[in-house]
């Protein structure tokens, strides 16, 4: 820890969206916004990693006032807000088309969609999946699968009951397909996404980036979808409302939820380790 906590100017705080940073209510704390701002005032970098697009992230980076790039698709692409600029993307192989196509076969209650760097494609639609576009606040664009084109896609998302998500589960585990990854981003969503690409793996790509080589990560998220980051990661931090599986492999359980400022509380430690407000 104490290398760590050397330069608070070295140390980049990579946080996920739902369950982390936002509230139950969707939202972003004053409690939490106000410590991010703290955070950067005193010459830390600040930034996001979640499964949201380019669109439906663009009401938070208002929010935010982010400075350095983002982690978007649950890992999928960087994103340099200010330059408007891909940094990094990785991108489904061929055949996920068909990958798809076959697990809605045998998932009839599934819906769905695939995301691309331009829009988002929505192939079934059901409560679930309307409930996503919903919660993005995003116009997707509506069309069967075999209309949507190959090129772009970053990832796909299925939709569905929570009773039938262990169910889509086994199934995928029996397919054992090889090119792509599956991940539960959510109770009702499981994600499509190419082979070894997560959050974890975005954080080696970000460690690429000019200035970061010598930066310090420290991770925070709440759910299946975030492991991979918060292990990737130089800390791995969970609220105290993260999954069983995320809790046992975090460096550090916070005592508050992200409805009561789990992120605030991280960064007050930090700001402490650093010696920052007295630096």
């Amino acid at each position: 820890m104490r290398i760590l906590f050397e330069d608070i100017s070295k140390i980049v705080i990579m946080s996920d969206m739902d369950g982390t940073l936002l509230n139950s209510e969707k939202k972003i704390t004053e409690k939490d916004r106000f410590a991010i701002e703290k955070f950067v005032s005193l010459g830390g970098k600040f930034t996001v990693s979640t499964g949201r697009t380019i669109e439906a992230f663009e009401q938070y980076r208002k929010m935010l006032d982010l400075r350095i790039p983002v982690v978007l698709y649950n890992g999928g692409i960087i994103y340099d807000y200010q330059a408007e600029k891909v940094l990094y993307a990785e991108y489904l192989p061929d055949g996920s088309r068909e990958i798809t196509a076959e697990l809605l076969d045998t998932m009839q209650s599934a819906g769905g969609e695939v995301l691309k760097i331009d829009k988002t494609y929505v192939f079934r639609n059901n409560y679930y999946q309307q409930y996503h576009t919903n919660l993005c606040g995003i116009s997707p664009i509506y069309a069967d699968l075999p209309e949507i084109s190959d090129d772009g896609w970053l990832k796909v998302l299925f939709a569905m009951s929570p009773d039938d998500i262990p169910v889509m589960e086994k199934i995928i585990a029996k397919k054992n397909y090889s090119a792509v990854d599956f991940v539960k981003s959510s109770d009702i969503f499981i994600e499509m996404l190419p082979h070894n690409i997560s959050k974890g793996s975005a954080i080696a790509e970000y460690r690429k980036l000019d200035g970061m080589n010598e930066c310090k990560f420290v991770a925070i998220g709440d759910f299946d979808n975030d492991i991979e980051m918060i292990q990737s990661a130089d800390l791995g931090v969970c609220p105290a409302n993260a999954e069983y599986s995320v809790r046992k492999n975090a460096d550090i359980i916070l005592e508050n939820t992200n409805d009561n400022g789990a992120v605030a509380e991280l960064i007050d430690y930090i700001i402490k380790k650093c010696n920052a407000e007295n630096g």
